[in-house]
């Protein structure tokens, strides 16, 4: 039997986990710079759960977590989409477990997401797409914008 529910500070290693195999299932990184991240990721999201920057749910099938999903809510400046807006919310690691996929698990995730941005009264909830993701997020309404990077390989 499936059970959803919200993610702990216990969770970090967890999501950190998930976060990864996302990264990795997509093709991205290396093992060096995924390991990199992951003791990055763990302690930053500790402190945003821990101050309700940043929400997460969690499915498992018994006792093992197949699927989760997190929102991360953000200060921004109003903007002519949300003239009134001081916060706007961006949905990442969202993880399937590959025995799990094509059950509408990751779905089920983002519409907890978006409950949670519509109760905080956040209307613009942004994310970067996989290729697989993308028809998903596509039937829940989100569409593409035009974000534009840039990343200062000296820094890094």
């Amino acid at each position: 039997m499936l059970e959803t529910r919200l993610a702990t500070i216990a969770d970090a290693a967890l999501i950190s986990s998930h976060r990864r195999a996302m990264f990795e299932a997509m093709g991205r990184g290396t093992a060096e710079s995924l390991d990199a991240m992951t003791r990055s990721f763990e302690p930053w999201v500790i402190s945003r759960l821990a101050d309700g920057r940043y929400m997460g749910w969690i499915i498992s099938d018994a006792a093992s977590p197949i699927a989760s999903a997190g929102l991360l809510i953000l200060e921004w400046p109003p903007h002519p989409l949300d003239p009134a807006g001081e916060s706007r919310a961006y949905l990442l690691n969202v993880f399937v477990e590959p025995a799990y996929r094509r059950r509408g698990l990751a779905r089920e995730l983002v519409r907890l997401c978006l409950a949670e941005a519509r109760r905080r009264r956040i209307c613009i909830v942004s994310l970067h797409a996989s290729e697989q993701g993308r028809p998903v997020y596509e039937s829940l309404g989100f569409r593409a914008a035009n974000e534009m990077l840039f990343i200062d390989t000296a820094l890094g």
